[in-house]
């Protein structure tokens, strides 16, 4: 089978999509399957392997060398951020036919907006930080609706990852500049009430023999939040399994499940949160979570006593069983 493995993509996530792409290959370069890394940009589709080839768009295909038309029959995607995270790769594919590792057009759309998300995931009794969506005409506002939520606070785009163009609010003379960085990345912006607490998340997965939870992992950091230098740059302290109690484990783990099945989520996401107290509540849900050498994933698989590439093989013959039927 013919698989492609799919990176790049539109936003500030780029290069990291390119680094979970390479560990990718390397943990599924003894699987049955013919991986091929595809690049996505806004200019080129191309298979972009050890030679560079244009990929056709009418039938998601490409011709080798001597003629030869590979059709690719699976789709792994490893795009952070748009179009691979916000559903628009995945509505090409359903169109196509093709299945994919990650969730369906409508759960990539919904969990890409975090103020919908996690509003929908509140309906549903779980607790989520105070916040409101923050559009340009409301520039002029801003300081009063910093007032109303309450210093301080997180201005974050409200689609997308990796800490990108994110500001943790003490002051109001941070706002402007917050702001300015913000609609850079992102046309709306997500005000949040800070939480102060324990950050952890925690994986999950579906294949064959139902849904599984990985062990959690506790996120300390010296910087004022888990920004992209911690996330990627080695800032951080990464503890695996999180220094929880038994009890505390288990509840997070099944609300990790819950939201998995609320949602109706497919192959790996990962759910972050913040233990306020001792309430967990919801920061985000990533749909196609990083998967470089630093994240979290291969660290929780790992811990769990899991091979990574056993774990994604069956994820995989799982979705196209289940494409199939």
């Amino acid at each position: 089978m013919n698989i492609a493995l799919i990176a790049g993509g539109y936003s500030g996530e780029y290069s990291v999509s390119l680094r979970s792409q390479r560990a990718l290959m390397g943990f599924l370069k003894e699987s049955p399957y013919s991986i091929y890394p595809v690049l996505i940009r806004k200019d080129e589709w191309i298979v972009n392997g050890e030679k560079e080839y244009p990929i056709d768009k009418n039938d998601f295909s490409f011709v080798t060398d001597d003629g030869e038309r590979i059709v690719f029959e699976y789709a792994y995607v490893t795009i952070h951020g748009t179009p691979g995270e916000d559903g628009l790769l995945t509505g090409y594919l359903d169109m196509l036919g093709i299945p994919y590792s990650c969730c369906s057009t409508l759960v990539g759309a919904l969990t890409f907006d975090k103020y919908m998300c996690t509003h929908l995931l509140r309906s549903f009794g779980v607790h989520v930080a105070k916040s409101r969506r923050i559009y340009r005409s409301d520039i002029e506002h801003i300081r009063e609706i910093a007032r109303e939520m309450g210093l301080p606070v997180f201005i974050k785009p409200n689609t997308g990852g990796s800490s990108i163009a994110t500001t943790r609010v003490d002051k109001e003379d941070q706002l402007d500049e917050a702001l300015r960085l913000g609609f850079e990345e992102s046309d709306v912006l997500l005000m949040e009430q800070l939480m102060v607490g324990t950050e952890v998340t925690c994986g999950c997965y579906r294949d064959g023999d139902g849904i599984h939870a990985l062990p959690i992992t506790e996120v300390v950091t010296e910087n004022t939040f888990f920004d992209y230098n911690a996330k990627y740059n080695g800032q951080v302290q990464e503890i695996t399994p999180a220094r929880l109690t038994e009890e505390k484990t288990t509840e997070l783990r099944e609300l990790t499940k819950d939201i998995y099945q609320i949602l109706n989520a497919s192959g790996i996401i990962r759910v972050d949160y913040i233990i306020q107290g001792d309430t967990p509540y919801l920061l985000e849900v990533n749909t196609t979570p990083g998967m470089t050498e630093t994240s979290f994933i291969p660290q929780q698989v790992h811990v769990a006593g899991l091979d990574i590439s056993q774990v994604l093989q069956d994820i995989i013959s799982y979705q196209i069983a289940e494409a199939q039927k």
